[in-house]
This record gives structure tokens, sequence and C-alpha cells, in this order.
């Protein structure tokens, strides 16, 4: 199980993602990933960095790094926009970049709304979807789809793409691991005991990649997934 930190993004300036993924690289981190939000969760008025930017900075100083937004999301910005982000930061970092998308949901429509960005139908977004997936996959990109509705669901088994699940629970992604390849995102217990044991059962329950948020030391990561 390949292990991954979700940068600090919702930030003001750079810095502090730069500084965690440097101590991610001196660490032995498998990877780094920032969310795509035009704001924080709920949060309008708090900033939020370009996933993409960002990301490139970091696979250029950091050739040992995965790289991956988690997740882009789908109507953002026009398909054919996101497949050249993703081509443009495979570039930079060839065979080290995940794409990971979602199409987003009705507690993000706000942010497009807010932008004047049209938020469609499930159907839409998810059509959308498949046509980026399937154009990834074809230029050798390694696929995640951000897991949510059951059509979702069944787009990524159809796929053979990752099936991302948020704040699963380790059953849940036993059983979604039994029909393909599971990756989980999320945050930790606070107390090590239960960081351990999350860590661990989603081990066992076949995740192949944790991206975890809210933790600012590597070593501290490595130390819980060590058991």
């Amino acid at each position: 199980m390949k292990l991954g930190l979700i940068l600090p993004s919702f930030a003001m300036t750079a810095e502090p993602a730069l500084e965690l993924a440097q101590r991610c690289a001196d660490h032995g981190i498998d990877g780094v990933f920032a969310y795509d939000h035009l704001w924080p969760m709920n949060n309008p008025a708090r900033p939020a960095l370009a996933p993409f930017p960002l990301l490139g900075a970091i696979a250029q100083a950091h050739p040992n790094l995965w790289v991956g937004p988690l997740v882009a999301r789908i109507g953002l910005v026009d398909d054919e926009v996101l497949l050249s982000q993703f081509r443009a930061l495979s570039t930079i970092a060839p065979n080290r970049v995940i794409a990971a998308m979602g199409t987003g949901d009705k507690l993000s429509a706000e942010e497009n709304l807010a932008y004047g960005v049209p938020f469609a139908p499930a159907e839409e977004r998810r059509r959308s979807l498949e046509h980026c997936a399937r154009i990834a996959q074809a230029e050798g990109l390694e696929v995640w789809i951000g897991g949510g509705a059951a059509p979702t669901v069944a787009l990524a088994e159809r796929l053979g793409a990752a099936l991302n699940l948020w704040q699963a629970e380790p059953e849940k992604v036993a059983a979604h691991a039994a029909h393909g390849p599971v990756t989980w995102g999320g945050t930790l217990p606070d107390d090590d005991t239960g960081a351990r044991a999350l860590l661990e059962g989603l081990r066992d329950a076949g995740a192949t990649w944790v991206a975890i948020g809210g933790v600012s030391a590597p070593e501290r990561l490595l130390d819980l997934a060590s058991g």
C-alpha cells in the first residue's frame, strides 16, 4: 500500500505545501495530492490554491514523488482543458501522475455557480468523466475515479480504473476491492492506536494507496503505517 499526503493548499501562499512536499520527499512518502476547489468546502471566505500549478512545481523539484489532484472536478473547466492540464503535468512528471477525477456533487455546486461556471446534471458530468478518463487511460495515465453514486462506482469498475473512496470504512474498501482497484482518501483518528488500526485495516482490505489529509509530519505517517 502506497502512502500519500494531501497538501495544505487552503492557504494564501504555496510555502506550507512546498515545505510539506520537501519533507515527504526526504522521508520516502510515495506521493502528494492537492484538492481541486475554488474555496474550502462551505467556507468561501478562505483561499484555495489551484492544484495543477502547485503540483507541477513539486513534481519538478522532487522526481521521486507521485503527484495528482484529489480529485479534479469535472465541469470546473472544459474537458479538453482538464486533459491538457494532466498532459502538462505528465510532461513534467512522466510516469508519476495520478489522473484522479470526480463529478463533484451538490456540496461543491455552490463554488461553480458563484463563479458563473455551469453545474451540469449528474448524468452529463458522468459522461464527461468517462470521456476524460478513457482518454487519460489511452495516454498511459493512472486513473482514479472519485467514488460517489452507484453509476459512478460502476463506471470505475467498467473502465478498470481505481475507485477512490473518501473516509470509507475498511469493510467498504474490501467490498469494492473484490471488483477492482481501490484507493482511499481521508483523515486519520487523532489517537495513534486508532490511526494504526485504520491503516492496518485499509491495507488488509486491499487499498492500493492511502492519501491522508491533516498530517503535517511525514515521519508520523510512516511510523503509524509501519504498525
